[in-house]
């Protein structure tokens, strides 16, 4: 079963990159299709799944963020990379802020992604 919710989280992670992309694309040209119902809803489910997996990951592995550094690095880093979204998305005023948040909050994905790949926080150094 641990494989299983691995590769579902994996799954979930890249669907959310994805979506995140396509929607700060949307964001910064100032789409209209940014207002369509879907476009507003499938990444809170996606992103549910994606934290449910995690949450059963963390039990069935007895990993912890606080007690593993990697977790809480990867726990502090997913802060950053929701308040980054959100002014890429919605609270940035103008296209160029959008856009650095948005690539700012790509950085901080790829971080959180070698983070869970490596379990070492000083990825690069």
């Amino acid at each position: 079963m641990y494989a299983i919710i691995k590769n579902a989280h994996i799954s979930f992670a890249i669907i959310s990159i994805s979506l995140f992309v396509l929607r700060a694309c949307w964001s910064v040209i100032e789409s209209q299709q940014l207002q369509k119902p879907w476009a507003k809803t499938v990444p809170h489910i996606n992103d549910a799944l994606l934290l449910a997996c995690a949450i059963y990951l963390m039990n069935a592995s007895h990993q912890f963020p606080f007690t593993n550094d990697w977790l809480t690095a990867k726990f502090f880093a997913l802060l950053v990379y929701i308040g980054m979204g959100t002014i890429a998305i919605k609270r940035g005023k103008t296209k160029g802020i959008r856009l650095l948040f948005s690539l700012i909050a790509v950085a901080t994905f790829c971080y959180i992604f070698a983070v869970a790949r490596t379990h070492s926080t000083l990825i690069g150094l």
